[in-house]
C-alpha cells in the first residue's frame, strides 16, 4: 500500500509539470510558425504590384531625364540659330573659357549616353544612372555658362575686338538676309568670318544654316 501511495503522490507532482512542458512546446511551435512565414515571404521577393509600381516610377524618372535633356538642347539651339544672340553673348562658344569647355564636354557626354530607345533604360539601372548624371551635369553646366555669358557679354574683349564682333554681327545678318543678292550674302559671310577669326568660333549648325542659304541662292 505504501508503494502505491508513493506512486500516486509522484503522479500528482508530475502531471502539472508535464502539462507545463506540453504547453511550452505548443507555444514555441506557434512562435516559430509565425517567424517562418515572413522569412518565406521575404525569400519570395516583392509581389507583382510592388514590381509594377517600381517600374512605373523608374519610367517616370527616365522620361523626366530625357525631357531635361531636350529642354537644354532647345536652349542651346536658341544660340546656334540666333546670330544676334550668339554674338551678344560670345562666351557661349569661346572655348578658351573653362565654363564653356565644361558645358560643351558635358553636352557631348550626355549626347553619347542618350539611348536610342528610352525603354532600354527601364531594366538597365547602371546605364540609366550614368545617363541621368550626365544630363544633370549638362543642364547645370549650361546654366553656369549662360549666367557667366550674360554677366560679361562682350566686356572681356578689348575695345577693338568688340568693334570687330559688332561688325561681324552686322555682316552675318546681311549674309542671312533673303532680300540681299547671293553675291552680297557670300561676300558678307566671308568678311564676317575674317572679323571673327581668333575671337569667336561659330557653331557648325550656325555655319551650315548660313551656307545653305547662300548656296541655295547661288544654285537658283
Amino acid at each position: 500500500m505504501g508503494l502505491i501511495f508513493r506512486l500516486v503522490e509522484l503522479l500528482i507532482i508530475l502531471v502539472p509539470v508535464i502539462g507545463v512542458i506540453v504547453a511550452a512546446k505548443k507555444g514555441l511551435g506557434a512562435v516559430r510558425g509565425r517567424g517562418v512565414e515572413p522569412e518565406t515571404d521575404a525569400r519570395a521577393g516583392p509581389g507583382p504590384d510592388r514590381t509594377a509600381a517600381s517600374q512605373a516610377g523608374r519610367w517616370r524618372a527616365i522620361r523626366r531625364t530625357i525631357e531635361e535633356h531636350d529642354r537644354t538642347d532647345t536652349r542651346w539651339l536658341d544660340y546656334e540659330l540666333d546670330l544676334v544672340k550668339l554674338l551678344d553673348y560670345p562666351l557661349m562658344t569661346d572655348m578658351r573659357e573653362p565654363v564653356t569647355q565644361q558645358f560643351h564636354r558635358a553636352k557631348l557626354r550626355a549626347d553619347l549616353l542618350r539611348p536610342a530607345s528610352a525603354e532600354t533604360l527601364v531594366d538597365d539601372h547602371d546605364a540609366f544612372a550614368e545617363y541621368r548624371e550626365a544630363v544633370e551635369d549638362y543642364a547645370s553646366s549650361f546654366r553656369v555658362a549662360e549666367t557667366e555669358a550674360m554677366r560679361r557679354r562682350r566686356s572681356y574683349f578689348s575695345v577693338a575686338e568688340q568693334q570687330r564682333v559688332g561688325r561681324a554681327q552686322s555682316l552675318l545678318l546681311m549674309a542671312s538676309d533673303d532680300t540681299a543678292t547671293s553675291q552680297e550674302r557670300a561676300r558678307a559671310y566671308s568678311l564676317a568670318r575674317r572679323e571673327l577669326d581668333g575671337l569667336v568660333v561659330l557653331p557648325e549648325r550656325t555655319q551650315a544654316q548660313i551656307e545653305r542659304g547662300i548656296s541655295g541662292e547661288l544654285e537658283s
